[in-house]
């Protein structure tokens, strides 16, 4: 079996992704509302064609589009969403917005492409039947921490579903050269961070000789989650093919300056 490639899916068909981390919510006006559809419209309103979300599904069944696994971070209620059903849920509000279902994401931004994060394992075969049932499956791109996620979610969709590579993969994407030879055949996006903490210092993981790699087996690097234009702008010189950012205007004119 042939390994995927990012070009085999339209998400991936722009030269260059900037991707609206939970609608990016460091822009003023989304403040206090992130990963709600107000956020998400600012986004696509400013030209966006790319937004960001998670999922959890609670204790009914249905899929809603919230970072966290509980309500209490950004609204005035409480609890674990995967012990509330959705009417509970619906009680709960982000700066007076309500908490949107996936479903409604994907109906309310028809034109616009959706990266997933796979948060828990109670949302991965609603996921799928969205999926499905909105005809998405060419316009989202579905990630997850946990390798287990990913691996249950591709058994459901096949190869009609772009995919992220999973944590191991990324990991192996440090070695630089490496990964050419290491990668999966599944998963076309390494989305990742530019680098972490080890023992008190910055060691970076995107590196010209890892982009190079990747490139090579038809993948991509999106780098995440960068808020600084200097750093943005580095990367883009670095070749990276996407960054996922909160500060969705600052990306903005880096790109428009770019001609991106």
């Amino acid at each position: 079996m042939r390994p995927v490639r990012a070009d085999d899916y339209p998400y991936f068909s722009r030269p260059f992704t900037a991707l609206a981390h939970r609608g990016g919510s460091l822009l003023p006006d989304n403040i206090g509302h992130e990963n709600t559809l107000r956020a998400f419209g600012n986004a696509v309103a400013m030209g966006y064609s790319h937004i960001e979300t998670d999922v959890h599904a609670t204790a009914d069944g249905a899929l809603v589009a919230f970072h966290d696994d509980r309500l209490d971070r950004v609204t005035e209620s409480h609890g674990l969403i995967r012990d509330l059903t959705l009417a509970q849920v619906r009680r709960a509000s982000v700066g007076g917005e309500p908490i949107p279902t996936l479903d409604e994401v994907l109906d309310a931004f028809p034109g616009t492409f959706v990266n997933i994060d796979i948060k828990e394992a109670g949302a991965i075969d609603p996921l799928a039947a969205a999926l499905d049932r909105h005809r998405a499956t060419g316009r989202v791109c579905v990630a997850s921490f946990a390798t287990s996620r990913l691996t249950r979610f591709r058994r459901l969709t096949g190869r009609a579903v772009a995919t992220a590579v999973g944590p191991l993969g990324v990991a192996w994407s440090a070695l630089g050269r490496v990964v050419a030879r290491a990668l999966p055949p599944w998963g076309v996006a390494l989305q990742m961070p530019a680098s972490i903490r080890v023992a008190g210092r910055r060691v970076p993981l995107v590196t010209p000789a890892m982009v190079r790699a990747v490139h090579a087996r038809g993948r991509v690097v999106h780098v995440w989650t960068i808020n600084d234009r200097a750093e943005m702008e580095r990367l883009i010189d670095l070749g990276v093919d996407g960054i996922v950012t909160d500060a969705i205007d600052v990306m903005s004119d880096v790109m428009v300056e770019r001609g991106l």
